[in-house]
């Protein structure tokens, strides 16, 4: 499965995830965005979105472990992957209709988005 994890670059950036090569994504506290981060195994594929003024996908990282043992407050350990080639901004993926009713334009307040492989396809360019 593929997701997108929303950040504020303010408070923990790519660039951070890329000096710590691992991280632990928690502190997650909407109902669907912690659905869908329990439901997130070792190997799934992460793209990194930062919020703020960046607005925009900027790189990808992968699933290492996941501890639901507090379905409340699940731990997932993420692992660094590369720098996009360029930085995919809000407006395109608004503008491409692979995103039409996907929760990262229709929940915009959402923290953890799934994405179809296509989506994951067009956000990494790969």
């Amino acid at each position: 499965m593929d997701y997108l994890l929303k950040t504020e670059p303010s408070e923990y950036s790519f660039a951070d995830l890329e000096r710590d090569a691992t991280t632990i994504w928690d502190g997650v506290s909407n109902p669907v965005a912690l659905k869908h981060l329990c439901a997130m195994k070792p190997g799934d594929r992460v793209v990194i979105y930062e919020t703020g003024d960046h607005k925009s996908a900027l790189g990808t990282a992968h699933v290492v472990s996941v501890d639901t043992s507090d379905r409340k407050s699940p731990k997932v350990k993420i692992q660094a992957d590369q720098l996009l080639r360029r930085p995919v901004t809000l407006a395109e993926v608004k503008a491409n209709k692979l995103f039409r009713e996907s929760p990262l334009v229709r929940q915009g307040r959402l923290s953890v988005v799934p994405l179809t492989p296509e989506q994951y396809q067009f956000l990494t360019g790969t």
